[in-house]
């Protein structure tokens, strides 16, 4: 009888200590990304050479990925843009990823979409040191996201492709709806703008962005 009123009274602390948590502001780093690619092995053939390897240039945030010296051209019959880093390591698809803002210089009409979901998307020739590639589809605008590691998640009462508001900037605070959740234990705490997005927040990278919650809710 006693060791189920301690394992009772245990829960209960457990469900208020969490409570207390969830009342609590969760504060999520900013990180700016810039217009870059992520390329497959195939491609990466054509570009650079027969099994050529990115090269580090610094690491990212996010476990295992990082920034490659390696950059390479995409152009349209309407414009072009030089110098577009390549993410590491290769993938199982070739994305790239633009602002809106570049969009116009390339002369695209480009959707905003979730990383990976890439069908209908915008064709583009992206050019390398030793070849090209035509890709019917492949340029979008990001999803704005949040990172976040599966133990934080469940501290705080989120899902995975869980849709949320979140409070951004200071002189320019805004409130930035329909930022998607992406819950894994293999991720770092981090929300991804693209550059006119963080520019019209007036935020930089390692600002600080919190996440809103509806009144009443716990989780």
């Amino acid at each position: 009888m006693m060791e189920n009123k301690r394992r009772l009274l245990k829960e209960k602390i457990k469900e208020v200590v969490l409570e207390v948590i969830r009342e609590e502001e969760l504060l999520v780093p900013i990180g700016v990304s810039n217009r870059h690619i992520h390329v497959t092995r195939e491609d990466m053939d054509i570009l650079f050479g027969k099994d050529c390897n990115l090269t580090k240039f610094k690491d990212l945030k996010q476990p295992g990925q990082y920034a490659a010296k390696e950059t390479v051209k995409i152009f349209t019959q309407k414009g072009s843009i030089e110098n577009v880093r390549i993410l590491g390591p290769l993938r199982d698809k070739t994305q790239i990823e633009i602002s809106i803002t570049d969009s116009y210089k390339l002369g695209l009409r480009i959707p905003v979409r979730e990383s990976g979901k890439l069908e209908g998307s915008s064709s583009i020739t992206i050019e390398g040191p030793k070849g090209r590639v035509e890709k019917s589809e492949g340029v979008i605008a990001a999803l704005r996201h949040i990172h976040m590691p599966l133990s934080i998640a469940n501290l705080y009462g989120f899902k995975d492709k869980e849709v949320v508001d979140v409070e951004v900037g200071e002189v320019r605070r805004t409130v930035l709806k329909n930022v998607l959740l992406r819950v894994s234990d293999k991720y770092a705490l981090e929300m991804h703008l693209d550059t006119d997005e963080a520019n019209s927040c007036g935020v930089k990278n390692g600002d600080m962005a919190r996440i809103l919650r509806a009144k009443g809710n716990g989780g």
